[in-house]
């Protein structure tokens, strides 16, 4: 019995790890084709912030819904994980890159929007099966 439960949380966290995959690559080539675009046109480069924001959230977002759907219940627990995991990753790989592990309200904002695209893609990976 003890087998079947271990057997199911590790089943449990390779879903979670698909999931951050999943929602990193979307991530990564979002923002490939956002630098093209900004680097062919006349758009301002004001609107990288935002739209990097939105492009996080949103990959988080199909993320989470991923999980979610395998999943019977706790579509916002699952999808929030996600999301928390996505935006751990992303702090500590910035925070490595430029020496500076200092969490500021720009971090705070992410880090949240993060949780909540998670958590919204879970309820509806949950919910739209």
């Amino acid at each position: 019995m003890e087998d079947l439960r271990e057997n199911a949380s590790v089943n449990v966290f390779v879903l979670m790890l698909k999931g951050i995959a999943v929602a990193m690559g979307l991530t990564l080539m979002m923002i490939l084709v956002l630098s093209i675009v900004l680097s062919f046109s006349n758009i301002s480069e004001n609107v990288m912030m935002p739209a990097v924001i939105f492009i996080s959230s949103f990959s988080i977002l199909i993320g989470g819904f991923l999980v979610a759907k395998r999943m019977d219940s706790k579509g916002i627990v699952y999808g929030s994980v996600v999301g928390l995991a996505y935006m751990l990753i992303l702090y500590l790989t910035s925070s490595f890159l430029n020496f500076n592990f200092s969490l500021n309200f720009n971090a705070i904002i992410m880090i949240a929007l993060g949780v909540l695209g998670g958590a919204i893609g879970g309820i509806l990976g949950v919910n739209l099966k």
